[in-house]
């Protein structure tokens, strides 16, 4: 995007954010990325569960992350994720695992699962990094903010 007072719609300064990664893409390759983390088979069946959508949908999201490069996926068989999916996943999980922290402690709670998933599409890199800091010191993790 171009000039920083130009305004956008939500969704173009979402796709600018992101790389072409739209959020229900975030939220699929996160979850086959945790699940690969997991030594876990990454099946559309499984994903669909996981997500808690239909399986034709997670068949069309697996399509669109094999075009975009982020997996690869075997027709009928197992997804597996691409060097650029295992980048884009890991920070996805980075950026959920901060932001979690985060809330938990602000909140002084330990499950905060649903407000993570509501904004951590909408928080860009150096604001996650920054929370990752802030959440450090709040819980004296770290002596310098």
């Amino acid at each position: 995007m171009g000039n920083k007072d130009e305004f956008y719609t939500l969704k173009g300064y979402q796709i600018n954010e992101t790389g072409g990664l739209t959020t229900a893409m975030e939220d699929y390759l996160e979850m086959i990325c945790r699940m690969a983390e997991e030594n876990k088979g990454v099946r559309t069946g499984e994903l669909s569960k996981k997500l808690h959508v239909k399986p034709p949908s997670a068949t069309k999201m697996i399509q669109q992350l094999n075009r975009a490069g982020y997996i690869q996926a075997e027709k009928y068989g197992f997804v597996h994720l691409t060097e650029k999916g295992w980048e884009a996943g890991r920070y996805l999980l980075y950026r959920h695992e901060v932001i979690r922290r985060f809330l938990c402690t602000l909140n002084k709670s330990l499950d905060q699962l649903e407000q993570v998933e509501k904004i951590e599409h909408f928080l860009d890199r150096i604001t996650v990094e920054n929370l990752d800091v802030l959440t450090k010191f709040l819980n004296n993790e770290i002596d310098h903010w």
